[in-house]
């Protein structure tokens, strides 16, 4: 296989029949990776439940993965939560071409949110401790993706911009570039705004942090 889009009828099949399975508070999503991150989203069944469609972004967690940071990025039954705060059991699954790159990815995400206010019977199903949990960010557009990345990297260091140092601005730098962020076109203009510094200094700032993962010779 050379795109995602060469087994669309099997993808359709599959995403229908789970979707049939769990019903509509089942989502599942599939996106194609080889083009802009703008609009991965090509088919979806049940977006409502992350209110996502056709030509909407993909998650921070794809940007990863393109990004190198995470190498098998594949997740099995991970918590997290969509804006609006209900909570989603979910899996990823990264679809490869045959040269073994990643050309895509199909996501299963579940509203859990109802059963976990069930008796302790239902609880008890949904909640064995395997899940690990994942942050993940559920937007529209990489605009928005863009935002939910700063606003953690601006948690992480811990204090807002105007009391950044130049260090706590690369820690932000270093941050955003293990998440792909710089993936995003047109991103580094929104984070020099976002970090009150210029374009010289934005790259500046990069090349320090590639040079620190650099393997010494």
């Amino acid at each position: 296989m050379k795109r995602v889009q060469d087994e669309f009828t099997f993808f359709e099949s599959l995403m229908k029949g789970l979707t049939a399975i769990f019903g509509t508070n089942c989502e599942v999503v599939l996106h194609d990776l080889t083009d802009s991150y703008e609009s991965t989203v090509v088919m979806i069944e049940n977006g409502h439940v992350t209110d996502r469609r056709v030509g909407d972004c993909g998650s921070n967690l794809g940007l990863e993965v393109l990004r190198g940071t995470v190498r098998n990025g594949d997740k099995y039954g991970y918590f997290t939560n969509t804006r609006d705060g209900r909570v989603l059991r979910s899996s990823s699954v990264y679809i490869r071409d045959d040269e073994g790159k990643v050309i895509g990815c199909l996501c299963v995400n579940f509203d859990v949110s109802n059963l976990m206010v069930a008796d302790k019977t239902i609880r008890s199903l949904i909640s064995n401790g395997e899940g690990e949990k994942e942050e993940e960010f559920f937007v529209n557009d990489v605009n928005q993706l863009l935002d939910a990345l700063l606003q953690k990297a601006m948690e992480e260091v811990g204090k807002p911009v105007s009391y950044m140092t130049r260090d706590d601005k690369i820690k932000v730098v270093k941050y955003l570039d293990q998440k792909g962020a710089f993936l995003i076109t047109k991103s580094g203009n929104r984070i020099c705004q976002f970090l009150d510094i210029s374009k010289f200094t934005l790259y500046s700032y990069l090349d320090e942090v590639h040079s620190e993962i650099q393997p010494s010779k």
